[in-house]
């Protein structure tokens, strides 16, 4: 049972109640706390605000583990079932403008079927859309439907986000034999731990949906049960999806590295024949140039020339004993 509190918390976000015919209706704070048992109630805040943690924690009327559940700050996907009492977590994927979409965003609620209380900290556009529908009167009919309708709006605005990466890896792909090997190592490190920050939440996600299944609730008919499969086949494809990405992005960082040391092989191997051609005749002009009596050719005026026919003449002996070895 909910106390009577005069004014909202600050991070009070919305009270609606659902109309059975897919609409909803607006509840101002008062309006919400007065409310009908009966009466199908969803009131949403931002757990970051010191007042809203205060009024779950002393009225909300709800026991200390659902309390922790809607309440901490650092939450891994999770479901919680206890007298006919649901707790779940989720992450979505951060689409907010300017954000990165592996900074997952949390949300937390708590239900028995009739009142719903959920928490969250930034804007989920999976929320946006929800509450849109039921203001245009094509949203969920009761609780459990908007339960399922919210899992299965969150686990499907995954889908643009792994279609991108598959999109950014093909480029970078793409980019592999025809752009500097330098200049695409950034994106692809980037892919990657976008990658990984993802998969590190939708896969403890997908073991929740699981669980969520086998619950046994009695206000969550077969139909639910049915629909929620549904969505935990696509969440588990998604993480596939991913999977693979990863495994293909290491492929494309070892191929890339492969590429680099090749090129690298290459430069050394240049300048190792062009030492191997230099090595002689700088000994051989090292020898001429010696500063003692007896050189042969000081007084003869074309014997410079002739030093330079003859280095001439072992650069080429050189270079055709190595295309000969099949050296370059």
């Amino acid at each position: 049972m909910m106390k009577q509190v005069k004014q909202a918390p600050k991070g009070f976000v919305h009270a609606l109640t659902l109309n059975g015919t897919g609409g909803m209706q607006k509840l101002n704070w008062q309006e919400a706390l007065n409310c009908d048992s009966s009466v199908a109630l969803w009131l949403h805040f931002d757990y970051s605000d010191e007042q809203s943690q205060q009024w779950i924690k002393k009225h909300s009327g709800l026991n200390e583990t659902a309390i922790d559940a809607l309440l901490t700050d650092d939450s891994r996907p999770h479901v919680l079932s206890q007298n006919d009492q649901l707790s779940l977590s989720l992450r979505g994927v951060n689409l907010n403008p300017g954000s990165d979409p592996e900074d997952m965003v949390s949300l937390r609620l708590w239900t028995d079927g009739k009142r719903l209380i959920s928490t969250r900290k930034r804007r989920l556009l999976s929320t946006v859309d929800l509450v849109r529908n039921l203001e245009e009167g094509r949203g969920p009919k009761d609780m459990p439907s908007l339960l399922i309708d919210w899992i299965e709006r969150i686990v499907r605005r995954m889908s643009d986000t792994v279609d991108n990466l598959e999109d950014d890896l093909l480029a970078i792909e793409d980019k592999l034999f025809s752009t500097e090997p330098r200049l695409i190592r950034a994106s692809l490190l980037q892919l990657r731990m976008q990658s990984i920050g993802i998969r590190r939440y939708i896969a403890p996600q997908r073991e929740a949906l699981n669980r969520l299944i086998a619950e046994s609730l009695s206000w969550f008919d077969e139909l639910n049960g049915l629909r929620l499969r549904s969505i935990a086949e696509r969440q588990i494809r998604h993480i596939e999806d991913i999977d693979a990405v990863r495994e293909r992005a290491s492929m494309t960082k070892e191929e890339l590295s492969s590429s680099i040391s090749e090129q690298m092989n290459q430069r050394s191997y240049v300048l190792t024949i062009v030492a191997a051609i230099f090595l002689p005749l700088g000994f051989f002009t090292g020898l001429m140039g010696i500063n003692v009596g007896g050189m042969p050719g000081v007084e003869y005026s074309p014997a410079f020339w002739i030093v330079v026919t003859m280095c001439l003449g072992i650069t080429g002996v050189l270079m055709g004993l190595f295309y000969w070895k099949k050296w370059f």
